[in-house]
């Protein structure tokens, strides 16, 4: 079937909404009704053939005795679905009353499979009914899906004489209609689809992204995709099509799996919905979601590792809630994100309670295959807190040093502002493997992409471009490329590092005694009542015995006590404590940098060696800033001629009106 003729099909179901719903609902909520009521049409549609052979397979099970039906009635149907209910929506047209086609209805809807219970009770479709029944909207709405303008069914709709009066929709296409209708509601709900619905420009770079580098290395066989924040399930089926359209171009044969998780109960039961549609019956059985299924607090496949995996997940939502339910912040030892890094056995990838998009990363990270030679790859899309959030020794930093260190991290992509629906912030796309080419490895690429688009004719909410074809392709050849250029920078994987340093100076007081050391007790009472002048001795705390060399750097210094050479630690001041951050590349090390950056301002400076902390961040604007060119004078010049003409001019005005 053409697009113009699945096209027209969209807009026929679309149309029923404004028909039927326009005073029953406002616009946004027309999708609570459309959608589970075009699902059930082409589920109605598809069992209509097997519904004989069903409700006999139902009597001979029920005879038997069997509890257990579910797989001889999904054989039965011939389908990963089934009704038992002894109606079609075609028996349903000719209800006398409403109150008989209400409860008709819902026996029809009770009849359904498990997967496709699952599907309407995340919709909350059956709250609908009453609502839809009381306004006399129930018959109407099941007789425009069934109007002989239109086939949702997999068969053609044949004329008397044999001829095609409507052709066949098969599972993709219908698919495609199921997809475009929930895009044009998303768009419609713009404020919410940014949460839910990732633009399909950035799912085909991303999918382009994992699996092109490694198009020649497919080999025929399985492979498993995963979105631990699938939504309505977009990224799985666009890299699903993806893989399989590159398979064939190199004349292998795949056999793709998607799995995948979603919280927010509609989204997941569109996705489900959108694969059983599809024909997809094993992957809407491998989607798993609804609100008690958080990917955080409730891993859906903890035991699993996937070849390819792709995800949007929420960015600045708290996972407070989450963390409760694991235990508490302090008490939570899931293996995803307490792991053994940098001889640490209790190293913590936990982020701030108020922002978990970096944990759905690590959760991603966790399910890299390990024994295959194409390992993982991952694409996932953040914004730009990902970069630089989180102090050295914190989880987000933490998060990035595990990857960097391990050399996961192939490339970041800085995206085109305005480029999702509800928000204009910047977004960045991550591509991580554990199978680094040898090219690539030690190295990470930073490309800025964020001026390679396409301006839409008209705004989507926030939305005002897309990335064309050939953008995605100039990305990818950037990638594919790993050369320097003005969008594309590469580093060595250590550059993107820093030590985080506490660096000290002496707690100086006005009238103490600069040859004796003080207790701890004593200090606190001193802090009290003495004054602090930089121009007072130090507070002596510690005087060390022979054999200990003075370093004044790591705030051993060398003094005389009582007319005697001897090494003592001062007090800190804690008001003048710093930190610096000292680059894992600086030459010389962290010693070498306080020399030149602290010790010519502050002599008497020290640093702590057990306070040094590794962290990593990313700056792309440190590393793509382009400044502003500076005006030439002679256009300075010109600007202040035109404002002294100007201001003459006011001043006439005033002076000959006060005339």
């Amino acid at each position: 079937m053409d697009s113009t003729q699945l096209s027209w099909i969209t807009n026929f179901i679309w149309g029923i909404a404004d028909d039927v719903l326009r005073d029953l609902y406002v616009r946004g909520k027309y999708r609570d009704v459309i959608l589970p009521m075009t699902v059930l049409r082409r589920l109605d549609a598809v069992l209509e053939a097997s519904k004989p052979a069903v409700l006999q397979m139902k009597a001979n099970l029920d005879k038997a005795g069997i509890a257990n039906q579910d797989a001889a009635l999904r054989q039965a149907a011939g389908q990963a679905f089934y009704n038992t209910s002894p109606f079609t929506l075609r028996d349903l047209r000719n209800r006398a009353s409403q109150a008989k086609l209400k409860a008709d209805f819902e026996a029809y809807l009770d009849g359904f499979s498990p997967n496709v219970q699952d599907i309407l009770d995340n919709f909350e479709f059956r709250n609908q009914i009453p609502r839809l029944s009381k306004a006399d909207a129930l018959g109407t709405l099941i007789e425009k899906l069934l109007d002989p303008a239109i086939n949702l069914g997999p068969e053609p709709v044949r004329e008397a004489d044999g001829n095609i009066r409507q052709p066949a929709l098969d599972n993709h296409a219908m698919g495609t209609v199921f997809e475009e209708l929930v895009r044009r509601f998303n768009e419609e709900n713009n404020e919410e689809a940014g949460e839910h619905w990732t633009p399909r420009d950035a799912v085909k770079l991303m999918a382009r992204l994992i699996f092109d580098p490694v198009a020649d290395q497919v080999e025929s066989g399985t492979y498993l995709l995963y979105d631990g924040a699938c939504g309505t399930g977009g990224m799985l089926t666009v890299a699903e099509e993806t893989l399989t359209e590159l398979a064939a171009k190199n004349g292998k044969q795949v056999s793709v799996h998607l799995y995948g998780q979603e919280i927010n109960a509609e989204t997941y039961a569109i996705c489900k919905a959108d694969l059983l549609l599809k024909g997809e019956g094993e992957a809407a059985d491998n989607i798993v979601g609804g609100p008690e299924h958080s990917t955080l607090s409730n891993d859906a496949f903890p035991a699993r590792e996937f070849d390819f995996m792709l995800s949007n997940p929420p960015y600045g939502k708290s996972w407070k809630s989450d963390a409760e339910r694991m235990g508490g912040k302090g008490g939570i030892n899931d293996p995803r994100f307490l792991i053994e890094h940098a001889e640490d056995p209790e190293y913590s990838l936990l982020t701030r309670s108020s922002d978990g998009q970096m944990l759905f990363m690590a959760n991603m990270l966790s399910k890299m295959k390990q024994g295959s030679a194409l390992g993982s790859r991952i694409a996932t899309v953040h914004n730009g807190s990902s970069l630089f959030t989180g102090d050295a020794g914190q989880g987000e930093s933490n998060i990035r040093r595990w990857i960097i260190e391990n050399d996961w991290l192939e490339a970041i992509v800085a995206l085109p502002l305005n480029m999702f629906y509800n928000t204009g912030i910047a977004t960045y796309i991550w591509v991580m493997s554990n199978r680094k080419p040898k090219h690539r490895k030690g190295k990470v690429q930073l490309i800025d992409a964020s001026q390679w688009y396409r301006p839409l004719r008209k705004n989507l909410g926030k939305k005002n471009c897309e990335l064309s074809p050939e953008d995605i392709q100039r990305i990818l050849d950037t990638f594919l490329g790993f050369k320097e250029s003005e969008q594309s920078k590469i580093f060595n994987n250590a550059a993107l590092g820093y030590w985080k340093v506490t660096v000290e100076r002496p707690l100086r007081l006005v009238g103490i005694d600069h040859d004796r050391a003080y207790k701890p007790a004593e200090i606190k009472k001193l802090k009290e009542a003495a004054e602090r002048s930089e121009s007072a001795p130090p507070v002596i705390r510690k005087v060390h015995k022979k054999g200990v060399k003075a370093d004044p750097l790591r705030g051993l210094f060398a003094t005389t006590i009582d007319g005697k050479p001897a090494v003592v630690e001062y007090e800190p001041d804690t008001d003048l404590r710093d930190t610096e951050q000292v680059p894992l590349l600086e030459e010389g090390g962290i010693e070498a940098f306080l020399q030149r950056e602290v010790m010519p301002y502050a002599p008497d400076a020290w640093y702590v060696p057990d306070s040094i902390k590794t962290g990593y961040e990313v700056s792309f604007t440190r590393y793509f800033y382009k400044p502003a060119p500076l005006r030439t004078l002679d256009e300075i010049r010109a600007d202040i001629l035109a404002l002294e003409r100007e201001s003459d001019g006011l001043l006439a005005d005033i002076v000959g009106g006060a005339a």
